[in-house]
């Protein structure tokens, strides 16, 4: 994310969906108050009304950072990059995770956000059953394991009786598929929810940058300037990613004429109307932000509706471009 960034997970939503009350969304990562900002939800493929401020929204909404089987113990960023890192570390002789003891108490999310395959998995799922009846959070969440360990934790938090995982933050974008093919089918076996982080893929979908910008622009955003700068470009930075993206643009043209709309509206609009997201599930986009205006211009993309066909055909003909080269959703 951008310095002074944030992110609101706004609901996916089904036509068929009732209203749900504020708080039925939430942030993650729980960003600092100011920064985050949650949506409730309402009965359409829409971000939600304009009812509540900002502040509302994020009102009551908090996060506990659980140890995920690996990590430093630091706080995760929010918004674009949100999933990408982890917190963790573990005291109690190793039992427990320790993360933000004390700090959140009633959290709404607790969770794990990287697998460490050097820790067993029961370990860290025990702990964090203790810091559930403690009153730690509310909700169990996974990120960034591949869909045969949430099968597998799933699995074993149900024979033990522990807390369950109720919602899993994924990588998920109009040329970022992998999470189709295994993951959601997991997700809604198990009934979890799943909040689809990346919507923009780092940016690359706003429309803003150039492949030779590596070599001369280097404009501020994700891909430059900041510590996740590389592995954002190793994850997207190739030429065949801006020549889906040129396909896209150029249907957009044809399609809507002089007046096309955004990138960015295109790629949002994907996300919350022909994707495999479920709002009758609960599922939701994480949408960035680097200050309060963009946050209201991403909100407004994701009001605007359905794309034509043509334009969903070009984003399908975009991701076959690149689906050899889709980055792992887990790690």
């Amino acid at each position: 994310k951008s310095q002074g960034g944030g992110a609101v997970a706004v609901p996916s939503l089904s036509p068929k969906r009732p209203l749900a009350p504020p708080g039925a969304a939430r942030a993650w990562p729980g960003a600092a108050p100011g920064r985050g900002r949650v949506a409730p939800a309402r009965g359409s493929r829409a971000s939600p009304p304009r009812a509540l401020t900002c502040q509302d929204r994020l009102a009551g909404v908090g996060e506990l950072r659980l140890a995920g089987r690996g990590g430093s113990g630091q706080a995760a960023g929010a918004g674009e990059g949100a999933g990408e890192r982890g917190a963790g570390g573990h005291d109690r002789g190793g039992e427990r995770p320790a993360a933000a003891r004390g700090r959140l108490s009633g959290a709404g999310l607790g969770p794990l956000y990287f697998p460490d395959h050097n820790t067993p998995v029961e370990q860290t799922l025990h702990a964090c059953n203790e810091l559930y009846k403690e009153g730690k959070f509310k909700e169990l969440g996974l990120s960034n394991y591949a869909a045969w360990e949430v099968a597998e934790i799933y699995t074993i938090c149900k024979y033990n009786s522990w807390v369950l995982p109720t919602v899993y933050q994924g990588m998920y974008n109009a040329t970022t598929r992998q999470v189709e093919t295994e993951l959601l089918p997991c997700l809604r076996r198990y009934g979890m929810r799943f909040y689809a982080y990346n919507p923009l893929a780092g940016g690359l979908l706003t429309g803003k940058y150039k492949y030779d910008d590596k070599d001369t622009g280097q404009p501020t955003g994700r891909f430059f300037g900041n510590d996740w700068a590389q592995a954002y470009r190793d994850r997207y930075w190739k030429e065949h990613h801006f020549q889906a993206i040129a396909l896209v643009e150029k249907a957009l043209g044809e399609a809507y004429g002089s007046n096309p709309p955004s990138l960015t509206s295109a790629a949002l609009r994907w996300l919350y109307n022909h994707s495999k997201l479920q709002g009758a599930l609960g599922d939701a986009v994480i949408i960035g932000m680097s200050n309060m205006d963009q946050l209201q211009q991403n909100l407004t993309c994701s009001e605007e509706g359905p794309l034509l066909p043509a334009v969903v055909e070009a984003f399908d003909k975009a991701w076959h471009l690149v689906a050899h080269d889709c980055p792992n959703y887990f790690r």
